[in-house]
């Protein structure tokens, strides 16, 4: 909550274009430090305004406080803001008084509202569910109270593209300019050329943020090589693996970023239209990109001639259905088209040849987030974090069996081990940590061993494994891997668009099979068992034909959770066939159940519900469950008043 007006902050961008080249990349920076100190005059209440949060109850919060507000008459303001990243904690809200660093509490109800604030507005701070201080020297800081930035959580992470997220209003333009914000943009159409930004881009080794990690700079300069009348800047914001959450947070915490990021993406490339491809189903990020860009658009940087330099740039969204294939980038400017979402063979690529057969760049939310950053702080900045061939920060979505769950930015290069036994806290207090699946439904099973691998491009590539967009589950002893590589198999087999034999026709038999060994067959001997095996092991020879022979990344990479399963976590496979036995006692058709005889009563509630008439005994005696018949459906466990039906 700034003081200054919106006609101050215009007036900033005004003096870096009409200054001397390179006059205010310093000087200007310190004016935006100072501005981004949120002077205030009066208390000001922050709520998420985030998908987790609002699942929380946090639209509830803020009914709380307004009324707190009113019912008091206190002067005060509330305002929205993105998420910090810790959605396990959610709701979470934040309150500054004058004069007084910024404190954060969590997991609030609408029941702590009042005695929470009236000790804040009586400058007690109330210890029950603090979590920290925002840092900010200008303010003066709470005593014996941890930043943020000290807490475990947040002090090993390298916050760049979250910076801001949890922490400004996201559809203020102004408080995203007062900290810097479209500096860089207007920076890069007053003192660079469309040839020096791609070598910028190029220079920093920027790679592909959705999993593909193609050097960003070099699909940038073969589409403004492309002749064209007509070229398409595209951001791929449909984020369809389940479980990945980072776009959706960014575009809801910081939407002006993104803006940002497909300005100068656009202007490097040559192209005067860009669109916003993003799933339906994403309001909240929908909303506020749509202000984001009318915001843009009132303060003239987007539109014709944008601030005298010649440039015109019009940003619009396309709602997509939320297909997993429109994640591919042929596919999605298939979509675009109003045609089936179906990958395309490729050359020529989108970047010569995409949308209506014009010059196409696709780049998804995370990678178009740093190029603002790399243009404001330089090549060479961004190179000095992370590696040699895989500079810069990443994002991952955290969640399963984790102490902590939501968002976690590090360098790359730092070890798996590290973000998910200090940083996440590892698994559930009382648990052991089975392994991590990373990368959404085409990723791998990281078994404890290999938790000291770098989290890098080349590393994963050395080790067979895959970042993806940076899905991150977390599994322990209570998870079925089999059981779970199914889902992820009978996921990619309805996702499949078809089109090809390899990914349509192997999805759906590794499905069949996974089905298969996770069902108890009255009927099965040791024969069938071995047949079984037999074709487990056969299927991977299938997944190294669906990697050579599919269209598209879908199918070339769909096999992977199985390959890796079978990998690290052969026993279990085996246990299945063999044995049928679910060790983690998920597979509910591999149940053994069986009834206490001294806590039966004989009511034969049970034996009515049992649809294979597997249960028999004589009302008001104990009752008994023929194994042989038994399908593991668990209705008589559901249905039993007095606890004596149990399983094994």
């Amino acid at each position: 909550m700034l003081n200054d007006g919106s006609d101050r902050l215009k007036d900033r961008l005004t003096e870096i274009v009409e200054g001397e080249p390179g006059k205010y990349s310093l000087g200007l920076q310190k004016i935006f430090d100072q501005e981004s100190k949120n002077r205030i005059d009066r208390t000001v209440i922050f709520t998420g305004a985030n998908t987790p949060g609002k699942i929380a109850g946090s639209n509830k919060l803020r009914g709380a406080i307004n009324r707190y507000i009113e019912d008091r008459k206190i002067d005060a303001d509330v305002a929205q803001t993105g998420t910090l990243g810790l959605y396990s904690e959610e709701p979470v809200i934040s309150i500054q008084l004058p004069g007084r660093t910024r404190v954060f509490y969590t997991c609030v109800n609408e029941d702590d509202i009042s005695m929470l604030l009236d000790d804040l507005f009586h400058h007690t701070l109330p210890e029950e569910k603090l979590l920290g201080q925002l840092r900010n020297e200008a303010h003066d800081p709470w005593p014996d109270v941890p930043f943020l930035d000290e807490l475990p959580f947040f002090a090993k992470q390298h916050r760049v593209l979250l910076k801001y997220s949890g922490i400004i209003d996201p559809v203020s333009i102004d408080e995203y300019i007062s900290r810097g914000g479209y500096r860089a943009f207007l920076l890069t159409i007053r003192n660079y050329t469309i040839d020096e930004v791609c070598a910028m881009i190029e220079e920093s080794g920027l790679r592909g943020r959705s999993g593909s990690a193609f050097l960003t700079g070099r699909k940038w300069i073969v589409a403004r090589e492309t002749a064209a009348e007509q070229k398409y800047m595209v951001c791929n914001a449909e984020e369809s693996d389940p479980g990945a959450f980072m776009d959706r947070a960014l575009m809801e915490g910081n939407p002006h970023q993104l803006i940002e990021g497909i300005c100068i993406a656009a202007y490097a490339i040559g192209a005067t239209k860009a669109i916003i491809y993003i799933r339906s189903e994403y309001r909240d990020s929908i909303f506020k990109l749509e202000t984001a860009i009318k915001k843009a658009h009132e303060y003239g940087i987007l539109g014709h001639n944008i601030f005298s330099s010649g440039f015109n740039l019009d940003i619009s969204l396309r709602k997509g259905p939320g297909a997993f294939v429109c994640g591919e980038e042929t596919a999605l400017i298939a979509s675009m088209e109003g045609k089936r979402g179906m990958p395309q063979s490729k050359p020529p690529y989108p970047t010569e040849r995409g949308y209506h057969n014009n010059p196409t760049v696709v780049n998804n939310v995370e990678t178009l987030c740093n190029i603002p950053h790399i243009i404001g702080n330089g090549p060479e900045w961004f190179k000095r974090t992370g590696t040699v061939y895989s500079p810069g920060t990443k994002i991952f979505s955290v969640s399963g069996r984790s102490w902590h769950k939501g968002l976690v930015e590090v360098q790359m290069g730092t070890d798996l081990g590290m973000l998910v036994n200090e940083i996440i806290g590892g698994s559930r207090r009382g648990h052991e940590l089975k392994a991590v699946h990373i990368g959404g439904p085409y990723g791998c099973m990281i078994p404890p061993q290999k938790m000291n691998i770098p989290i890098c491009f080349e590393a994963f590539k050395k080790e067979g494994f895959i970042l993806g967009a940076g899905g991150i589950l977390v599994l322990d002893e209570k998870t079925c891997i089999v059981d779970l590589v199914k889902y992820f198999m009978t996921f990619m087999k309805q996702q499949s668009c078809g089109k090809c034999i390899p990914c349509r026709e192997g999805t759906k038999r590794i499905s069949e099979l996974l089905d298969e060994i996770t069902r108890k067959t009255a009927d099965l001997d040791q024969h069938d068992a071995i047949e079984k095996f037999r074709a487990l092991v056969q299927l991977e020879k299938l997944a190294a034909v669906m990697l050579d022979t599919s269209l598209c990344g879908l199918g070339q990479l769909a096999p992977n959770p199985l390959r890796s399963s079978l990998k690290y976590f052969r026993e279990e496979f085996e246990e299945h066939i063999f044995d049928r036995n679910c060790r983690s006692n998920v597979c509910r058709e591999l149940r053994t159940y069986y009834i206490d005889v001294e806590l039966c009563t004989g009511c034969t509630i049970c034996a009515k519900r049992c649809p294979e008439n597997a249960i028999i005994g004589t009302e008001k005696h104990p009752f008994f469950i023929v194994s042989d018949k038994c399908t593991g459906c668990g209705i008589c466990r559901e249905v039993c008043k007095f606890s004596a039906v149990s399983y094994n």
